[in-house]
């Protein structure tokens, strides 16, 4: 037991990213009954949608889930309240400041948990009074921070800028990265990629596949004038290069992007106009194959335990 997972009420200090277009109820039961935090991602949901979701993970597990809100989401007071009516009880929140809802989840007792890129967006999340920092570093897939701080930089970083719960997230899909996160002060992963491509993910077979054939270097951090994200190449990717090398405005780029790219890439498998969104550390499961939710974290967690082992004959 650590301070993550006495505050989340888990076995593993193992959380599931909330990824758009990949995690619904399937994917977040899976995750919280294999011994993790499953968390529903309202990013790609309607409201109700999202009610939905939330009564089917209750009734898939008696286990602790969490739903994960951008705090850029339209329909935010809609989201919270839906949130709130359906008695969740931990909330992560992203791309935004926690300062305006941190309270007000805090008032209907549900335990607040914010994703930051920075250390000094850490001071501000714990002035703020969340109960956790999500800290996310350069090689993670979906919006990401305009700083481009490597996780290795990162965490130390924050750590030292904050006494709150950290965990780490950005290029953990390993039970070796789980160890050497711990080693420079974080208390607990988010994984995103890793559970993205698993059979419970809603997203579509095509774009798993695709990205379980990546290489080094097949990702690329782009769109930082709107909110950077990292994509994989195809037409897409290529067309919005293309814009950047020119000086495209935020109006310009916003037009490229257009309505539903995300869903069309990562739910539908366009491969070549869909915005196609994951981490660096895809290359890492190459030919791995789609693997279930618990097989990953059986690997996770005996991955983790070998490299413990092995450093404890280590002698520098």
């Amino acid at each position: 037991m650590n301070r993550v997972t006495s505050l989340l009420g888990i076995k593993y200090p193992i959380v599931q990213a909330g990824m758009v277009w990949c995690s619904g109820w399937r994917l977040a039961s899976a995750v919280s009954n294999a011994g993790g935090l499953g968390l529903l991602g309202a990013g790609s949901m309607h409201p109700e949608t999202l009610r939905e979701h939330i009564r089917k993970c209750r009734a898939a597990t008696p286990h602790p889930f969490g739903v994960n809100i951008p705090l850029m989401y339209p329909q935010i007071e809609e989201i919270m309240q839906i949130v709130a009516e359906e008695g969740v009880k931990v909330v992560f929140t992203s791309a935004g400041s926690p300062k305006k809802w941190t309270g007000w989840l805090h008032d209907r007792g549900i335990t607040v948990v914010h994703v930051i890129s920075s250390s000094r967006f850490a001071g501000k999340a714990e002035e703020a009074g969340v109960d956790a920092i999500v800290a996310e570093g350069f090689e993670a897939g979906g919006h990401n921070g305009r700083e481009e701080t490597t996780t290795l930089c990162l965490i130390p970083a924050v750590r030292a800028a904050t006494t709150l719960p950290l965990i780490a997230a950005g290029g953990i899909a390993t039970g070796e990265a789980m160890l050497a996160v711990r080693a420079l002060g974080a208390e607990g992963v988010q994984v995103g990629t890793r559970f993205a491509l698993t059979a419970e993910s809603s997203a579509s077979e095509i774009f798993k596949d695709y990205c379980l054939h990546l290489e080094e270097g097949d990702t690329r951090l782009l769109l930082k004038k709107l909110a950077p994200v990292r994509l994989v190449r195809n037409n897409f990717r290529d067309a919005v290069e293309a814009a950047e090398a020119v000086g495209a405005t935020e109006e310009e780029l916003r037009v490229l992007l257009g309505r539903g790219r995300a869903k069309r890439g990562i739910f539908e498998g366009d491969l070549e106009e869909g915005e196609l969104e994951i981490g660096q550390v895809a290359s890492l499961l190459h030919g791995k194959g789609v693997q279930s939710v618990p097989a990953v974290m059986r690997e996770l967690v005996e991955e983790y335990k070998r490299a413990w082992e092995r450093m404890q004959e280590v002698s520098w």
